[in-house]
């Protein structure tokens, strides 16, 4: 088992930046790909970034590219989303998420489902 928790969420203006750290404990971090999700009010969850076991490996989903960062610090087991030039857009909750995935394609890395674990969420609101 890894139990994950999320941190740093908050209000923020749009144009801001807030810094999202994960948290994990349990099994070890570093045989895990990590990934951010976010779930807006009446949507479903979507990817936002991924990061592989190393660190060397990320993907980023098209809306956050070049705005967002993940990395991730295997000595601390936390991993961090990076947000700069925040929008209202990006207000949602969320999520990271830890991943024993059989690869780290982007087809694997990017969907929901290969994500063994779960924290529970942390919100970001983002006002015009």
């Amino acid at each position: 088992q890894v139990q994950l928790v999320e941190s740093g969420g908050g209000l923020v203006q749009a144009g801001g930046s807030l810094r999202l750290s994960c948290a994990a404990s349990g099994r070890t971090f570093s045989n895990y790909a990590m990934g951010w999700f976010r779930q807006a009010p009446g949507k479903e969850r979507e990817f936002v970034a991924a990061i592989s076991l190393s660190g060397s490996w990320t993907y980023y989903a098209d809306s956050v590219k070049g705005r967002f960062t993940i990395s991730r610090d295997n000595a601390k087991n936390t991993v961090y989303l990076q947000m700069n030039s925040l929008k209202p857009e990006d207000t949602a909750v969320y999520y990271c998420a830890a991943g024993n995935l059989p690869s780290f394609r982007v087809s694997i890395a990017t969907a929901h489902e290969p994500y063994d674990y779960w924290g529970p969420g942390t919100q970001v609101t983002v006002s015009s």
